[in-house]
C-alpha cells in the first residue's frame, strides 16, 4: 500500500518517500536479527560446553540457576528498559539520552540489590547448586546493565552499536570458557558467562557516552510507575511461570528432567535467535507504525505474529530429520532425552511466536492492563499445563502441557490486541509519551 500525497505534494515523490521507509524498517529489523545472533552464540555456546563438560544433573542445577537470572532479567526490563522502549523510542537525542542515564541506572541497581540476596542465598545452600547462585548473585549487575545497553540502543533506531556490544561479549567468552573449562564446575561456567557480560557492559558505557544514574532510579520509577510497575508484574509473570515450572519439574521427576528441557530449548536456539532479535525492535517498530499509520497496525502484528508461528514449525521440523549421531555430537548424554520434547517444544515456540505479535501492539498502545490480562492469564496456564502434564506423564507430558497453554495463551493476547484496537479507533489519543 502507498502512501496518499497532501496538498502540495509531488505524487512522485511519495513512492521514494516510502521505498526509503521500507528500506529503514528493514536495515533495523536487520540489526535486531544480527544483534540477536550475537547474543544467542554466547549463550548457546554456554549452554552446550555445560551440557557435554558436565553430564545433565549438573545441567540441571545450571538451568536452575539460569532460569533464576531470566526471572531477574524481566524484573529489570519492566521496571526500566520496556518503558524506555514505549516511551523513547525515535524521540529527540537529549530526550533520549537523559531516559537512558536514569534506566540503565535503574538496572544496575536491580541487579545490586537482587544480586545481593542471590549471593546470600547461595551462600546459605551450599553445594554445586549453591555455588551456581552464589556466583550468579556477583554476576547479576553486568548482566543486566549490559542488556539494557542493547534495548537502549534500539529504542534511539541504532541497532548496529547493540550488535557491537553483544559481538564484544562473545569475544570476552572465549578466554573466559577456557578458564571456566580448567575449573569444570557449574559455577566457574556461571561466572565466565557473567564476567564477559560485564566487559560487555562497560564498553556500553564508551559507546553510548552515558554514565548510568543509580541516584536516579527512584525518580525513573516514579516517572513510569504507569507503565512499568504492571510491565513488571508482566515480565516477572512469564519468567516466574517458567521457573515455577523449572522448580516443579525438578521436584515431580528429578533435576535431569530440567536438563531435558532445557537441551530442547537448546535445539531451539537459532529460530529462538530470530524470535528474540526480532522482539528487540518489534514494539519500537509497532511504536511507529501506531504514530505514522495508526490503521496498519493490526495487519503490522499479524504479520509478524504469523511469520514466527510458521518459521517456527519450519525449525522444529527439520530438527526431526537430524540425525542420532550430530545430535550425540551437539548435546553429549542430553540429547537422549532432549530429543523427545522437540514436537511439543516446536509448538509451544510457534505459540509464542505468534503471540508476540499481538504482544507487540499492545505495548505500542501503551495498553498496560489488557498486556497484564493477557500475560497472568497465558502464565497461569504455563505453570498448571507444565506441572499437571509433569504429574500425569512426566517430561513428555509436561512439554505437551506446555505446548497447549502457550497456543492458548496466544488466542487470549489476540482477542485483547482487537479489543484495544477497537477502543482505539474510537478514542485515538495515545497513552504513549515521548518526553
Amino acid at each position: 500500500m502507498t502512501s496518499m500525497p497532501v496538498e502540495g505534494e509531488n505524487p512522485q515523490t511519495v513512492a521514494p518517500r516510502a521505498g526509503s521507509a521500507r528500506r529503514a524498517l528493514v536495515g533495523r529489523l536487520s540489526w535486531g536479527l544480527a544483534d540477536q545472533a550475537a547474543s544467542s552464540i554466547s549463550n548457546f555456546a554456554v549452554g552446550i560446553y555445560v551440557a557435554r563438560s558436565l553430564g545433565v544433573t549438573a545441567f540441571g542445577m545450571f538451568s536452575l540457576a539460569w532460569v533464576t537470572y531470566g526471572v531477574v532479567l524481566n524484573v529489570s526490563r519492566g521496571l526500566s528498559t520496556d518503558p524506555l522502549v514505549v516511551r523513547f523510542s525515535g524521540v529527540p537525542e537529549a530526550s533520549w539520552r537523559g531516559a537512558v542515564a536514569r534506566s540503565t541506572g535503574t538496572a544496575l541497581g536491580v541487579g545490586t540489590s537482587i544480586g545481593a540476596v542471590s549471593l546470600v542465598v547461595g551462600l546459605a545452600l551450599g553445594g554445586r547448586l549453591g555455588s551456581a547462585f552464589a556466583c550468579l548473585g556477583v554476576m547479576l549487575p553486568g548482566l543486566l546493565l549490559q542488556d539494557a545497553w542493547r534495548f537502549a540502543f534500539f529504542a534511539a533506531g541504532n541497532g548496529r552499536k547493540a550488535f557491537v556490544n553483544d559481538v564484544v561479549w562473545c569475544v570476552a567468552l572465549v578466554p573466559a570458557l577456557v578458564a571456566a573449562a580448567h575449573v569444570d564446575t557449574v559455577g566457574a561456567f556461571v561466572l565466565a558467562w557473567g564476567a564477559s557480560a560485564a566487559v560487555a557492559a562497560a564498553y556500553g558505557c564508551l559507546q553510548s557516552g552515558i554514565r548510568p544514574r543509580m541516584t536516579e532510579a527512584r525518580g525513573w520509577l516514579r516517572e513510569q510507575r504507569d507503565l512499568g510497575y504492571r510491565y513488571l508484574v508482566e515480565n516477572v509473570s512469564l519468567s516466574g511461570a517458567s521457573q515455577l515450572r523449572a522448580y516443579g519439574l525438578g521436584a515431580i521427576v528429578g533435576v535431569g528432567a530440567v536438563g531435558a528441557v532445557r537441551g530442547a530449548e537448546l535445539l531451539m536456539g537459532p529460530f529462538l535467535a530470530v524470535l528474540m532479535g526480532l522482539s528487540l525492535v518489534t514494539v519500537p517498530e509497532a511504536a511507529r507504525v501506531l504514530r505514522q499509520s495508526p490503521h496498519r497496525l493490526g495487519k503490522f502484528c499479524l504479520l509478524l505474529g504469523g511469520g514466527q508461528a510458521a518459521a517456527a514449525l519450519l525449525w522444529g521440523g527439520s530438527l526431526l530429520l537430524l540425525p542420532n549421531r550430530l545430535g550425540d555430537l551437539v548435546l553429549g548424554s542430553v540429547w537422549h532425552s532432549a530429543s523427545q520434547l522437540i514436537v511439543p517444544i516446536t509448538f509451544s515456540v510457534a505459540g509464542a511466536g505468534l503471540g508476540t505479535g499481538a504482544a507487540a501492539g499492545l505495548r505500542a498502545l501503551g495498553a498496560a492492563r489488557r498486556s497484564l490480562r493477557s500475560q497472568l492469564f497465558a502464565s497461569a496456564c504455563y505453570v498448571s499445563g507444565g506441572l499437571g502434564g509433569a504429574v500425569v506423564a512426566g517430561t513428555v507430558g509436561s512439554a505437551w502441557g506446555v505446548a497447549a497453554a502457550t497456543v492458548s495463551g496466544s488466542a487470549v493476547w489476540w482477542l485483547q490486541l482487537r479489543s484495544a484496537l477497537r477502543e482505539h479507533r474510537h478514542n485515538p489519543i495515545p497513552e504513549v509519551r515521548t518526553s
